[in-house]
């Protein structure tokens, strides 16, 4: 199996950041085989989605609606107001997936990308870890 990390800058706000093209730069040459995306992160996630038609804003809205940002609903309280919220997004959004690679690129469907998901005001340094395992 071969890894790599890198790191990201995300922000001081919602972010949805798109992983694709670093992945599928790093697959390439490998073959065929499984593709691992890992955030060690305990407030943000990797999620597959559509990016570019606006589907970043309504993932932040969706995001807000269920994990609203009003201290009083949230018993974690240290960091910015609503952080308890960020606490509880990799249970809704996964902090790892497992992607098919194909001729050295992730087997995506036509409109899907590979993203982190970030709503963490408290943190903009993300790190994400790839693992891939040859067939």
């Amino acid at each position: 199996m071969d890894t790599t990390t890198f790191s990201l800058r995300t922000g001081r706000a919602f972010s949805c950041t798109d992983l694709t093209d670093r992945i599928d730069g790093w697959l390439a040459g490998r073959g065929d085989g499984l593709c691992n995306v890992f955030a060690p992160h305990a407030t943000a996630g990797i999620a597959l989605m559509e990016t570019g038609s606006g589907t970043e804003a309504d993932l932040e809205t969706v995001v807000d609606r269920l994990l609203p940002r009003d201290d009083g609903v949230w018993v974690h309280r240290h960091g910015s107001p609503g952080h308890g919220a960020d606490h509880v997004l990799p249970a809704l959004v996964s902090s790892s997936m497992t992607v098919p690679v194909l001729g050295g690129r992730l087997a995506l469907g036509t409109w899907q990308s590979v993203v982190l998901v970030d709503p963490n005001r408290d943190n903009a340094e993300r790190t994400v870890r790839l693992s891939f395992l040859g067939g």
